[in-house]
């Protein structure tokens, strides 16, 4: 079974940028939110369903590399893929690409652990297990 991957699409909107038309870095980590709830979603799991089934996925560890500007009005897809990291921790790596020539914009990564409804960690559910396996 190959891992989930999924492709969303955003247009830079103007409040996503700073006084030059250049997006603010902050905004790359919201998008990373985008694609992963998308993916999910997209597996047949949203994040509601799972937090109402008693599971969160905080985010412990996030890391982007930017390496070109993306600029107001800009057409973006966020590429998502996911793997586990161990049976309470999954991985998301993430590419954010300019479609209309091909740029790779930014690359990261965020690492999730799996908390029950008390906050303590607990085992990935099965099917979050069984979707990254």
């Amino acid at each position: 079974m190959t891992p989930p991957h999924t492709i969303t699409r955003v247009r830079v909107r103007y409040a996503e940028t700073d006084k030059m038309g250049v997006v603010y870095y902050a905004n790359y980590f919201v998008w990373f939110e985008v694609g992963r709830t998308d993916l999910l979603r997209d597996a047949g799991w949203s994040y509601r369903e799972m937090e109402a089934e008693g599971f969160t996925l905080p985010v412990i560890e996030a890391h982007c590399d930017y390496r070109q500007p993306a600029r107001y009005d800009d057409e973006l897809e966020i590429h998502t893929g996911g793997s586990l990291v161990s049976p309470v921790r999954v991985q998301f790596a993430y590419e954010i690409v300019r479609p209309e020539d091909a740029t790779l914009i930014a690359s990261g990564r965020t690492v999730h652990a799996s908390l029950d409804r008390s906050a303590r960690p607990c085992r990935l559910p099965l099917r979050v297990r069984e979707m990254f396996s």
